[in-house]
């Protein structure tokens, strides 16, 4: 089953890169705390599920114990969905899936991990590919920038923090992960994914009474409904990725790994977003590094 659970867990992350950036309007400063809700309110309920249907057994101390994972991971997605209101998804996406890399560094350096010959150019690729893109956004013409991006009908002014957030979102993320390889050590997966499933639970409804009570936003069916279609990829994509890797995690590590892939070739389709080939020499390299670093992951 690792196959199609594999292929499952690229749709639908991929299909939450494309859902979370349809709802991450560049005229509502609110839209990351809305998907923050969105994200919140579909773990929450996959998480009863678990413990109420499959049996997941869940403490308060497990909670605290996986907590700085959490915090970590929660922290770098906030980020993330901020950072689609500035940038295209097709250059947001691979920066952001790059926080393999990262966390292959931080093994190597406070871990004494070995990474061996492939995994070593892995992570000069992907991290040449995103410094790359960096480069490429800070230096294109103003002018070509507003006209590749005509057709799509959405206009990024050049800043800073447009490319500073996706490389926000890699470096948290891969301190994420960094302290997943610690505590999952003592800690049952199943367990460690039901607890961070109810504190984005927590941190949802944290979101929902600033917005809507502090301040008195609305929801509008129209615009708010793809971020809860993105919560629900978001959350059947974990939940595939978990039985895949436990299944077989050598295979299903680079299919997976490659979702940023996918999210490229919709935000192409579906949003309309027209890159440079510079742009696209970029994220060539850096998903090319990515996925031979998910096939050497487990070697």
């Amino acid at each position: 089953m690792w196959f199609p659970l594999s292929i499952a867990a690229l749709l639908a992350w991929s299909g939450s890169d494309l859902f979370s950036k349809i709802g991450s309007r560049p005229d509502d400063k609110y839209s990351h705390w809305k998907m923050v809700m969105a994200v919140g309110l579909v773990m929450g309920l996959h998480a009863l599920f678990e413990i109420f249907v499959s049996g997941v057994r869940v403490t308060p101390q497990d909670l605290l114990r996986y907590a700085p994972a959490s915090g970590l991971y929660i922290l770098s997605m906030i980020l993330g969905y901020v950072g689609l209101r500035y940038i295209e998804l097709s250059v947001s996406s691979p920066i952001c899936n790059s926080s393999g890399a990262i966390a292959a560094i931080l093994c190597f350096i406070f871990l004494g991990q070995r990474l061996n010959a492939w995994q070593t150019v892995a992570v000069f690729l992907v991290c040449g590919g995103v410094i790359a893109l960096g480069i490429v956004e800070a230096k294109e013409d103003p002018e070509l920038r507003a006209q590749r991006q005509e057709k799509a009908n959405v206009k990024y002014a050049r800043s800073v923090l447009a490319i500073l957030l996706p490389v926000l979102y890699c470096l948290i993320d891969a301190a994420g992960t960094f302290a997943d390889s610690l505590i999952l050590e003592n800690m049952d997966e199943n367990v460690a994914n039901v607890a961070y499933e109810l504190t984005f639970l927590g941190m949802g409804i944290v979101a929902a009474v600033y917005v809507l009570i502090v301040r008195r936003q609305k929801l509008s069916f129209r615009r708010d409904a793809p971020k809860l279609l993105g919560g629900c990829f978001e959350t059947a994509g974990q939940f595939a990725y978990i039985f895949a890797i436990a299944d077989n995690a050598i295979a299903a590590a680079p299919i997976i790994c490659s979702y940023c892939m996918a999210s490229v070739l919709w935000s192409r389709i579906f949003l309309k977003e027209k890159l440079s080939w510079k742009h696209y020499l970029a994220i060539v390299v850096t998903v090319v590094g990515i996925i031979i670093l998910g096939v050497f992951d487990e070697m």
